[in-house]
């Protein structure tokens, strides 16, 4: 098909790939404007744009896309059959919506209508959801509204976080991709409107939502550290500087009582880590990132910044 493809990071880079080797026609890559990146604040490309670059695909990158009608032009001399949205972080106003023959499709990562929104991943993660999936739909004006036309289920597991869960949904999106644009091809999609019922919403993170709370439960406390893997992480507090805590696995040994209260570090264990009381349970810290510091392991953390039991780790 002759598509039009809008997306940003690495997970959109990889289906546009896909895209690419099931030899759709891209007439065209829209991605975000280059950004500063990193602690240096270098200027970088987005992982989509690197691989438009690799294959010499045409590239737009506007600031805006509502209100541009030097866009809108651009992309209605393109004339599309269909337009594929993978993550591309900027909402697209009806005027976009109506120019490809057969609309656009999105490339979403929740079993839609649940978690709607720019945070899929991580919302399932911190609501503790054992399975989720991917989404493609027809997009519309409402957001993550429009019918659905593939879906897959992911079982979620104890050791999955933010990084790998996306790194399996959107594996899934790889392979379901091409099997919903053959549908549309030969005519033969089925659009399923969604149940409003069921409606849950994913917002955007923020970096206070890596508070942890120590008054909450080890397993609570565990599923957020495991969705704000890599931004904007969980953290406590160490002697006054912030601490990024990046793994973790609760303990039901309960042993706040010999401690006193949540956050108290109730056992330095080697090689693993240390433990620290929570509102229910305990929490096995594996990894940590000390304020301005590299990843470490949570043990070799407490021995060189001389944490010991009965410290209390504020919220």
């Amino acid at each position: 098909m002759k598509i039009v493809f809008f997306g940003t990071p690495g997970p959109a880079a990889k289906i546009l790939e896909a895209l690419i080797t099931a030899k759709h026609e891209i007439l065209c890559v829209v991605t975000q404007p280059d950004r500063p990146r990193g602690r240096g604040q270098k200027v970088a490309f987005s992982p989509v744009k690197e691989i438009a670059l690799k294959h010499a695909l045409p590239l737009e990158q506007p600031e805006e896309v509502k209100d541009n009608p030097v866009f809108r032009t651009l992309l209605g001399s393109l004339k599309p059959e269909i337009a594929v949205v993978v993550a591309y972080g900027k909402i697209l106003p009806k005027e976009i919506l109506a120019i490809p023959e057969q609309g656009f499709i999105n490339v979403h990562a929740s079993l839609l209508p649940k978690y709607r929104g720019a945070a899929p991943i991580q919302w399932a993660l911190l609501k503790g959801e054992k399975e989720t999936g991917i989404t493609i739909f027809k997009l519309t004006e409402a957001l993550d509204a429009g019918p659905v036309i593939l879906q897959k289920k992911i079982r979620i597991e104890d050791e999955d976080d933010a990084e790998t869960l996306s790194e399996k949904l959107f594996r899934e999106g790889e392979k379901l991709l091409p099997k919903a644009l053959s549908q549309l091809e030969k005519g033969t999609a089925k659009y399923h409107a969604q149940k409003e019922a069921d409606v849950t919403y994913a917002p955007s993170l923020t970096k206070e939502s890596g508070e942890i709370d120590w008054k909450k439960s080890a397993l609570e406390i565990r599923d957020r550290i495991r969705a704000l893997v890599p931004w904007p992480a969980a953290h406590t507090f160490y002697r006054g500087k912030r601490l990024k805590i990046l793994s973790s696995r609760p303990q039901m040994l309960d042993l706040k009582s010999e401690a006193g209260l949540p956050g108290a570090v109730v056992h330095i264990l080697k090689p693993e880590g240390f433990i620290v009381a929570a509102g229910k349970g305990d929490l096995l810290v594996l990894e940590v990132q000390p304020e301005a510091g590299k990843k470490m392991g949570a043990y070799d953390f407490a021995i060189g910044h001389g944490l010991k039991t009965g410290e209390v780790l504020p919220s």
